[in-house]
């Protein structure tokens, strides 16, 4: 039998997800548009629901960059002191990236689903919201593993989530389910080995 740590030398797409952290400091270097139109075209292959595609990627680089980091530690301190840490690191996390990828639901499926699947009307808000959101953080996770692949370091700062409506003005996004704020560069310094995971065991129960 093959051990768990074995597993991830069978091939390069599973070395990837083993070698993937979050990073939350970055180096002053550039990363290209090349790089950066890779990172999207492997976050837009993402599985999505009935492939309606509900998500939108923005780029944020430059001044706009700088002020969303003002915004947010602006915007921190309206919440309680361990948010406003977490708030706060984000935001240094994003005014050192040379760039910041976000990924935003579109809507399009919550608007269309009704007619295009039939479900009451009723029903259909918590239904549809819930597809995009898994459909967005399927892109998400694609867009962690393809900078990961190219060397390149991430971190999907979860935090954001708490000022979603203000994010999503920010962005020029109609009103939705923000989903995440992804910095990208190049590690600052050499990532360690990352935090342990729970046995396997711990996390799998096997139905026959």
């Amino acid at each position: 039998m093959t051990s768990d740590d074995s597993i991830f030398s069978l091939n390069e797409t599973l070395g990837v997800i083993k070698e993937r952290r979050s990073i939350r400091s970055f180096g002053k270097d550039e990363i290209s548009d090349e790089q950066i139109r890779i990172l999207l075209q492997a976050g837009n292959e993402a599985p999505s629901a009935h492939n309606q595609q509900s998500w939108r990627f923005i780029v944020i680089r430059g001044e706009k960059k700088q002020q969303l980091a003002e915004m947010i530690v602006e915007g921190s301190s309206s919440f309680s002191k361990p948010s406003q840490a977490l708030l706060r690191m984000s935001a240094r996390s994003i005014a050192s990236a040379p760039v910041v990828i976000a990924v935003a639901n579109s809507g399009d499926l919550i608007s269309h689903g009704t007619e295009l699947f039939k479900v009451e009307k009723d029903l259909s808000y918590d239904f549809f919201r819930t597809m995009e959101i898994q459909s967005s953080a399927a892109a998400v996770q694609n867009l962690l593993l393809a900078a990961t692949s190219l060397g390149l370091a991430t971190v999907w700062l979860g935090i954001m989530f708490l000022m979603k409506d203000k994010v999503l003005e920010f962005l020029g996004e109609p009103d939705g389910e923000f989903m995440a704020i992804v910095p990208v560069g190049y590690a600052s310094r050499t990532a360690n080995n990352g935090p342990s995971k729970l046995p396997l065991e711990m996390k799998v129960k096997y139905l026959d």
